[in-house]
């Protein structure tokens, strides 16, 4: 077979799914993964672009054509060495990237011939190799006598951590949950991204070098003064945590959940906590308002906790919705229900949630980010009964009270603003202290996450070599 023209002769062909009646009965991951013949055979779909638009669409820029080759030549830890140069969690973000509007959706077969499983093929990389034995090779390392305190375990922290102790520098990651990964761990469901997957990459990153020190929350437990005096710089990869509101009458009723304490809730109880208030779907009626990857977790958790009907309401249309279409088709089959053109305006009930009131939309001129504006339809109202309401409406950062003794400079909406006249990638307005990831962004993707995090180890590293005068070679 020609290798140019494989791809005319091999269609795409996903990993094997679990049938959408059998998964909602557990939170089991719904997509098997690859055998070592199928990868080589996908991979080998690859043209090899002179110029790689899925690397360049790609957030941490991947070297995709390289690794798939490598993979055809059944070549498997070179080509996790290789993913891993530009990615610190290959295996978690080939799980919940985006594909289809990153690497795969700028794919040149992606029109009329099925763009290549990079996603795919990029988790059958990492859970191969490392499953075979392989480790990251950090002989060719020169250790220093450097520390850095790094504030939360989120992907933009683990990232950075894994580029720094790359280069030398003993990381100490701290979190104040008992498990690392942020919403990797309490937000993500199961299904998604199983967390032996994350306890895993634990341990890979403790084998580097990485030291974590969980149930400990700097600020509370640990002084930010003290913390700081400990460590030569401070990575501050601390998340988004706090949920955004509609602004509409009703959200305070009973009945009416945020969708992260509610995620959060359920995946608390399947790790057996003590103490975890779980919220229960079981035999209601749910109507869970958003259009992003969030409220799809929502709708598929709801499910499997056996809810007895479960609606989805976006104020836009279906080609607007900013979530993975690959979400939307898993929701889809799996049984939920979606009201598109459907804005909320308000949540009914007597001291309990009885139903959501809608207005219908349309799409009109579009605002400066290019999205066309909904606009309401006079006189469309109508109510939609419901026994409990989920609002995934996105989150944004939550500043710690000692941000600002210490220069660290936020946005009206508490984003912290880096220092763009400072010659060392995500520093802040205090030189000691870097940041990164959705502190610094907002709620975004994991994978762009985890871009800020090794720049922003990047950033740090060269500080410290001018700052300490260290011959540090700055890996990235």
């Amino acid at each position: 077979m020609d290798k140019n023209l494989q791809f005319l002769e091999l269609r795409r062909m996903d990993p094997k799914v679990i049938n959408p009646s059998k998964r909602i009965k557990d939170y089991k991951e719904i997509y098997k993964s690859y055998e070592p013949k199928q990868a080589s055979e996908q991979s080998g779909r690859c043209i090899e672009c002179g110029n790689p638009y899925c690397e360049w669409k790609c957030p941490v820029h991947n070297y995709i054509p390289q690794w798939l080759k490598l993979i055809e030549e059944n070549k498997l830890f070179e080509a996790a060495e290789l993913s891993h140069q530009t990615n610190s969690l290959p295996e978690i973000c080939g799980r919940i990237c985006p594909q289809d509007r990153l690497c795969e959706g700028a794919c040149t077969l992606n029109d009329g011939f099925g763009a290549i499983t990079i996603g795919s093929i990029e988790k059958y990389i990492t859970d191969e190799a490392l499953n075979q034995g392989w480790r990251p090779d950090l002989s060719g390392v020169n250790k220093t006598n450097l520390k850095v305190g790094i504030v939360g375990s989120g992907p933009a922290g683990l990232a950075c951590a894994d580029v720094l102790v790359r280069n030398g520098i003993k990381p100490f990651v701290y979190d104040k949950y008992e498990k690392i990964g942020g919403l990797l761990t309490f937000g993500i469901p199961p299904f998604k991204l199983d967390k032996k997957v994350v306890n895993k990459r634990k341990e890979i990153l403790e084998g580097m070098g990485v030291e974590f020190i969980l149930n400990t929350e700097v600020g509370k437990d640990i002084s930010f003064e003290k913390f700081i005096t400990k460590f030569d710089a401070v990575f501050l990869g601390m998340g988004a945590y706090t949920y955004m509101k509609g602004g509409f009458k009703g959200e305070n009723l009973n009945g009416v959940y945020d969708a992260l304490p509610y995620l959060n809730s359920n995946i608390r109880n399947l790790f057996n906590t003590p103490g975890n208030k779980y919220i229960s779907m079981k035999g209601k009626k749910v109507m869970v308002l958003g259009g992003g990857d969030t409220a799809m977790d929502c709708n598929r958790t709801a499910l499997r906790q056996g809810a007895k009907k479960v609606s989805c309401a976006y104020r836009r249309n279906e080609e607007n919705m900013p979530g993975s279409k690959k979400e939307v088709k898993n929701s889809k089959e799996e049984g939920v229900n979606f009201l598109w053109n459907m804005q909320p305006i308000e949540i009914i009930g007597n001291k309990k949630v009885e139903g959501v009131k809608f207005v219908k939309t349309e799409l009109k001129k579009t605002d400066i980010r290019g999205r066309e504006i909904p606009v309401i339809v006079k006189g469309s109202e109508r109510i939609i009964e419901a026994d409990n309401v989920i609002i995934a409406f996105g989150f944004k950062p939550n500043p710690a009270d000692w941000f600002v003794k210490h220069k660290i400079q936020i946005d009206k909406i508490g984003r912290i603003v880096l220092n763009d006249k400072s010659e060392f990638s995500h520093q802040t307005h205090n030189p000691k202290i870097f940041s990164g990831g959705d502190m610094v962004r907002g709620s975004d993707l994991v994978v762009t996450a985890v871009f800020e995090g090794r720049n922003a180890a990047t950033g740090i590293t060269k500080y410290l070599k001018t700052k300490i005068g260290k011959k540090l070679n700055v890996a990235s």
